[in-house]
């Protein structure tokens, strides 16, 4: 969707980026080159664009650098494997979503130049699905030497499987999509993108009552274009070594109370998604949150599930291979709190956008807390900028470490605080959606 009432047409014909630069800037040696800010869309695997009004750019590229926005091939086109299908005349690829994403950033290095852009710096980030391809990148081969820094926003757990996992998931899309098994691959090339459509939704549904340890879409590691699962290569020291940003915001599962319920923010949902664990990690992780079922205490058990987990593991393990950032972003004006959302999931991407410099942002804020809002979007957008250039997000952004972890909290004070929640983190330790 890119506006109200306007949806992007659906197409395998996707393969595109889009370019913003400050100004109309002739490559080396005419200027100096800016550095590269590379973003990637979320939207779950299944849906989204760089079309999308947000993320054109623009005030970005303003503060001093080449932006540029990326498609790639979503659900069932892109991050549903079917490699297992695959016969003696007929191959299907693994990982095609993170190919083309490869092939973007092999793009940007051998083309940027022209634009004004430095191949030698380039910053990755992305959003939710965007800043979990971000994380998997970090553990492709294929992409070593193609970005200088990452940044990863609220990146998700349990969106990497194994190829038995994969297959199963592509059994089960085949079954719906109502072809036979025995000549599965021809019969998915020969469907119509409708009908691969609605076999995804499907899959999406009813997995979410028999998950088997990831989701349908995402990445599939134990193969050669992605051998291990990102926070796996990170612990044994295999990802890339560059300074990486990793955060979440303060209210991650208020806005799946209201739109896409995947994640467990119920009493209900949390007692059926407990009772595939043993009895010691039910009362681990429950103790964490002391108000529980308290509705609250059941929307911030969803959050920490699914985000907070992937940060903090991230933090933990890519800390010990390179300068590590971490951030949480609280702050929400008053609008976003009466209608209870909070700084619920996605709502930083507002200040990385300059969102509330705009009319737009004026609406968003009721024309009480804009000025206090462009003051946060400005705080964000300098270290961002400042990241991009240098790979340090700012003098006064302590390096993740193991004794104080410290956390950056964007908020109308932004400030520093030193292992925030540590008992909500170490419950989940060792916890995999693998396991149950």
């Amino acid at each position: 969707m890119t506006g109200v009432g306007k949806y992007q047409p659906m197409s395998e014909d996707c393969l595109t980026l889009n370019v913003v630069t400050p100004r109309w800037r002739g490559p080396a040696p005419d200027h100096e080159p800016l550095p590269v800010m590379f973003f990637i869309h979320g939207g779950g695997y299944i849906l989204g664009s760089s079309a999308t009004p947000l993320y054109d750019g623009a005030t970005l590229a303003r503060r001093g650098c080449v932006y540029v926005s990326v498609n790639y091939r979503l659900g069932a086109l892109g991050c549903l494997d079917l490699s297992s299908l695959s016969t003696r005349d007929i191959t299907i690829e693994n990982n095609l979503f993170l190919r083309d994403l490869v092939a973007a950033l092999r793009w940007v290095r051998e083309n940027i130049g022209t634009f004004g852009g430095d191949p030698d710096n380039v910053t990755i980030f992305g959003e939710s699905a965007g800043a979990h391809a971000v994380a998997t990148l970090l553990a492709v081969p294929d992409a070593k030497g193609l970005f200088a820094q990452a940044i990863a926003e609220s990146p998700a757990s349990g969106m990497v499987g194994d190829p038995d996992v994969a297959a199963e998931f592509a059994c089960r899309f085949v079954d719906v999509l109502g072809a036979d098994r025995n000549n599965a691959a021809a019969a998915v090339l020969r469907a119509r993108p409708a009908d691969l459509v609605r076999a995804m939704d499907t899959v999406m549904t009813t997995s979410l009552d028999s998950m088997m340890g990831a989701a349908p879409v995402g990445p599939t590691s134990g193969n050669d274009f992605l051998p291990l699962d990102p926070f796996e290569a990170m612990k044994e020291g295999t990802a890339h070594r560059i300074p990486l940003i990793v955060g979440t915001n303060a209210d991650e599962g208020r806005l799946f109370t209201r739109f896409m319920k995947l994640l467990p923010t119920t009493e209900h949902a949390i007692e059926r998604f407990l009772a595939h664990t043993s009895p010691e990690v039910r009362e681990r992780v429950l103790a964490a949150y002391p108000h529980y079922p308290h509705p609250d205490a059941c929307v911030q058990f969803g959050g920490d599930m699914i985000f907070n987990t992937a940060a903090w593991q991230m933090a933990e393990a890519h800390a010990k291979l390179a300068p590590t950032y971490v951030y949480r972003y609280d702050f929400a004006p008053r609008t976003l709190h009466w209608t209870g959302f909070g700084a619920t999931h996605a709502t930083e991407l507002l200040a990385v956008f300059g969102i509330y410099r705009s009319r737009v942002g004026a609406v968003l804020t009721g024309g009480v807390d804009q000025k206090v809002a462009v003051k946060v979007s400005h705080q964000v957008q300098t270290r961002w900028n400042e990241f991009a250039h240098t790979g340090v997000p700012g003098d006064d952004w302590p390096v993740y470490n193991h004794e104080e972890r410290p956390v950056l909290v964007f908020d109308r004070h932004t400030h520093v605080e030193y292992d925030p929640h540590p008992h909500r983190r170490q419950a989940w330790v060792g916890f995999s959606l693998a396991d149950r």
